[in-house]
This record gives C-alpha cells, structure tokens and sequence, in this order.
C-alpha cells in the first residue's frame, strides 16, 4: 500500500499569520496534536504540533541555560528561541523543515520516516500542494482493515500448500531446503529440519520437524501427540 491509500484527505490546516491562541483552539476542538500550514497557494510552509508549544514564555516553561552556554550560542539563535517561546503568530512558532511524502510513498517508507525522525504524522503532497496528511492512527485503520479482510478459501490441497509455500517465502528465518510441505484433504504435514527451537511448531498442521541444535549439532526430536491433529505452538 501507498501514502495514498490510507492518509486522511480532509484536512485541518492553518496559514502562518493565524494566532498561536487560534491554532490551539482548533487542535483541541478536533483532538489532533498537529496541524500542516499552508500559504494562499495551497503549498506547504510548515508544520504545528503539540511539540512546538511546549516551551512557552506564558507557562514558564522555556529554557533556562547558563551564561556562558548562552555566550556559545550567541545572540541571533538566542533571538530565535526567544521568538518562539513568545510569539502569537503560527508562523513564528511552527516547524520549517518539515518532513513529507508523496503520493506513491510506500508504507514502509512512511513508517521508516516516523520512526527515524520520531513524528507522528507526515504531510502528504502532490507536487508541493498539499492533499493529505498521514498520521500513525490512518496506520491504525489500515491494518485494522487488513486484520479484519477475510482472504479467499483455498479449496484444494495444492492452493494450499502454494498458499503455505508462498507465506514461508516472504520470512527470513524460514530455511529454504530444509522443509518438505505436504497436504492431504486439508490436513498440512511438515517434515524437515529447523536450527531453532522457535521456528514453527504451528497450528493446525502435522508437524514433524526435527530441531538441530547448531553448536553442538544434538538432534531433537519435536513431541508428538498421537492422537492430536492440532499442535500447540512452541514458545
């Protein structure tokens, strides 16, 4: 899936010359922690979130440094730091550099983003208007989409085991030569050799695979229930 298949299109923004006091308003009003900022054109300028109004002149929250660091600092960073801790206008408080995707951005890109640079949202844009906003709740909603999807029913053996084998394929863990799948009138059967007691003892299957402890090469055999056809899995 694409940024475009699950980011929310309605879109709450604000322009930069709005209150600080305005901004906030609407933030609590809809519960949202954010909101993109745009100019007359439509394009992205910035980006307001809860993160951007914690240090506040009003609330005594700024930051308060030592005489030397400010020294190191010097006077325009200073400046700027003090302008947004006590500026009204969104503006002057919000973030510039702000990180968006595209359109075709590939879920896996969009969360890579979020977890590196810690955000909980990014703005989408087609070009350099923006036309959605990506949050980790729109994740949320798509995956509950996914969990509750109901796939096809195979209905012979071999859809099955192709369904099996292509589910295996996608894993780094799963040896590729070592497992033999076999499945008769709905019943799947594996037999092989796994070098980790954590790999598959699964659920609804035959499982006969036989552990092979990798320092020491000791061969163990997985329990077997003889009368069970449903094998708890192994933790």
């Amino acid at each position: 899936m694409n940024a475009s298949d699950v980011m929310t299109r309605t879109l709450l923004s604000v322009r930069p010359h709005a209150t600080v006091a305005e901004a906030i308003r609407t933030m609590l009003d809809n519960r949202i922690s954010g909101l993109p900022v745009i100019d007359e054109a439509g394009r992205l300028v910035g980006i307001l979130t809860e993160g951007d109004l914690l240090r506040r002149g009003e609330m005594g929250t700024e930051r308060q440094r030592s005489r030397w660091l400010e020294i190191l600092m010097g006077p325009g960073r200073l400046a700027g730091e003090y302008v947004r801790t006590h500026g009204r206008k969104i503006g002057e408080v919000m973030t510039r550099d702000v990180v968006s995707v595209t359109l075709d951005t590939p879920l896996k890109e969009v969360v890579e983003l979020m977890e590196r640079h810690r955000i909980k949202r990014v703005p989408v844009l087609d070009g350099e208007v923006l036309v959605g906003i990506l949050s980790r709740a729109d994740l949320l909603r798509a995956l509950l989409g996914a969990l509750e999807e109901k796939p096809a029913a195979a209905t012979t053996d071999e859809e099955i085991r192709e369904r099996i084998r292509r589910e295996l394929a996608k894993t780094a863990w799963v040896p590729r030569d070592g497992i033999a799948i076999t499945v008769e009138n709905g019943v799947v059967d594996l037999n092989g050799v796994i070098l980790d007691e954590k790999e598959p003892g699964v659920r609804a299957v035959e499982d006969h695979l036989v552990w092979v402890e990798p320092v020491t090469g000791t061969i163990i055999d997985v329990p077997q229930q003889a009368e069970a056809t449903v094998k708890p899995t192994r933790r």
